[in-house]
Formats: C-alpha cells, structure tokens, sequence
C-alpha cells in the first residue's frame, strides 16, 4: 500500500470513492465540486493505493490555528488493512510540518465504529456543540 498526494487523474476514482463511502451526502457535499474548490486553497488530499488502485483518501485543511481532518473514507473492501489509519497518520504528520499543533475532525453522533477508530488513534471526544449554516 502507498499513501501518496493526490494527483489530478484520480479524480474520476476519488468521486466514486467518495460517493461510495458517503451516498447519502447532502448536494453541497458534491465531490467534484469538493475537489475543485479544495485545490484552489491547498493540495492536502491524501490518497492510498493498493493494487494499483486508489482505496482511500483523506483531505486536510490548515487554518493557522487548528487543523481539520474530512471525508476519510476507504473502500469497505480495505477496511482493517491500516489504509484508513496510515492515511490520518499522513496528513496528520503533513498538518504538524507547517505548524499545525491540533487536529479536529468530525463524525456524525451515530457512527460509533468510527469513533472508536478514531480512539484508537488517540482522538478524545471534546464537549462542544457543532454548529453550521448552510450558505447555497
């Protein structure tokens, strides 16, 4: 397995990563769209090859102050391959080189096999309200 930076002709295989792992996605979640605009502020999309084929992925975002860790997905077929952990491993370290001392990351309250993934990585669930306001 490698974990790599995203290049632009995996596109096509990050869309159907993305819509496999998240079908039920609300519309402004469009990973076309999420692709675009993400490469317009930096290129912190991680993805994991196996077989020569892309299986997982991870974008992270850095905001000068905290950083963020969203649509971590791998392929159900590779799950328990250590995909999904060596790619949060990765855009963690990348997140620490430019100076990033926290990570985030959000999961839906019901997802209770992804939050003890992200235990065992050493996530602690923190008492926040999480907030947002649809724009579109």
């Amino acid at each position: 397995m490698k974990i790599r930076k995203y290049y632009p002709q995996d596109k096509p295989a990050l869309i159907n990563l993305w819509q496999t792992v998240f079908p039920n996605d609300p519309p402004y979640n469009n990973p076309d769209q999420v692709i675009q605009e993400k490469l317009k502020t930096d290129d912190l999309i991680f993805i994991a090859e196996a077989d020569d084929k892309l299986i997982g992925a991870c974008m992270a975002g850095y905001d000068g102050h905290r950083g963020w860790l969203y649509a971590v997905a791998v392929l159900p077929e590779y799950r328990r391959s250590k995909a999904g952990t060596r790619l949060v491993e990765e855009a963690i370290a990348t997140l620490k080189e430019i100076g990033c001392a926290k990570v985030n990351l959000q999961i839906r309250s019901t997802n209770h096999e992804v939050a003890d993934f992200y235990k065992s990585l050493g996530f602690t669930t923190e008492d926040r309200l999480s907030m947002g306001k649809l724009l579109i």
